[in-house]
């Protein structure tokens, strides 16, 4: 019988954890026939009783791990400290707040059954998502595919199936510190399947993306697989350049003809405030990658795992789980 691990990042969930565990429970009953399932949660402290909640489940349990970070480490993070601690044959990664549903995880085994290393799915965003955040997220998508290394699909989500060949890739040879799971799946390669969904509302609490981790989280995306933003900067530089020595001649040639007037003020303030507002922006660009490389030669783990709880209700404190 094979085996297949469930990865549930979790931050803020007290209010409907245990609803969304007996659903995702029920979803996986007409595969249990044939396979063995476990379940991974891993846990970004909040200070509220979400951690408690999932150790105590973990105790009454013999299928479920818990992972608690030391402190907030991020969502990516938790999907990490979850691949390190993955040993099943397949990995199923969903979010815990209901909109993913588990219902279709029947639909990513078939296709992983099928012969595809990764089976990745796409959001499908209805009228019931707000218009901007449409907007922008079809844009972002749009601009990492045109510009970077990658074919990232509309709407790749963190909802996916990894077999265990693509688990181990991930752990062991891809070790970067900023991490942008989306891209690396993608990037990973091999037999790429996908399947559509309908994201479900919200049943309980309120989303934990802010429009400045949203924003964090595209130029994530975009400085780990492109540089195509160092190169407008080398191509805009050379252009106000060759711009400034055609600029010049026609002043040059100005004065051989005859008298001419002086320029004024207020064109060379704007030329120069122009001028300097392009400096500080490129400047802001390469000070993103400089940051991905300072990132990584401090060699930092990625995260640390404060607490562990294990099936049946072992608890594990201390330095030993610290990744």
């Amino acid at each position: 019988m094979k085996t297949i691990q469930i990865l549930c990042p979790v931050f803020r969930e007290e209010d409907g954890i245990l609803i969304f565990h007996d659903r995702l429970k029920k979803a996986l009953d007409p595969l249990r026939d044939r396979y063995s399932f476990g379940f991974i949660y891993a846990v970004d402290p909040a200070g509220d009783r979400t951690e408690d909640i999932l150790l105590d489940l973990a105790g009454r349990s013999d299928d479920v791990e818990v992972l608690v970070m030391s402190r907030r480490f991020g969502h990516q993070a938790a999907l990490i400290a979850g691949i390190d601690a993955s040993v099943a044959d397949a990995l199923i990664m969903l979010d815990s707040d209901g909109q993913h549903p588990p219902e279709l995880i029947p639909t990513l085994v078939e296709r992983w059954e099928s012969g595809a290393e990764i089976v990745q799915t796409l959001r499908q965003d209805g009228k019931e998502t707000p218009f901007l955040k449409r907007t922008t997220s079809a844009l972002f998508y749009k601009l990492i595919s045109g510009i970077g290394s990658i074919d990232l699909k509309s709407g790749a989500a963190d909802y996916r199936l990894l077999s265990r060949r693509v688990v181990e890739v991930l752990r062991d040879q891809l070790t970067e510190r900023n991490v942008f799971l989306r891209g690396l799946v993608t990037w990973i390669g091999y037999n790429i399947a996908y399947v559509e969904f309908q994201p479900e509302r919200r049943q309980f609490g309120a989303s934990n993306y802010r429009t400045s981790i949203l924003f964090n989280f595209a130029l994530q995306g975009i400085s780990s697989f492109s540089k195509t933003p160092l190169r407008i900067c080398t191509i805009t530089g050379l252009a106000i350049a060759s711009l400034s020595v055609l600029l010049g001649l026609v002043f040059v040639a100005g004065y051989i003809a005859g008298p001419s007037r002086v320029p004024g003020w207020a064109s060379l303030v704007t030329f120069i405030t122009f001028l300097g507002g392009v400096q500080l922006f490129f400047m802001g660009i390469f000070g993103e990658y400089l940051g991905q490389i300072f990132d990584e030669v401090k060699q930092r783990p990625r995260y640390l795992v404060a607490r562990r709880g294990s099936p049946g209700g072992g608890l594990i404190n201390g330095s030993k789980e610290h990744v």
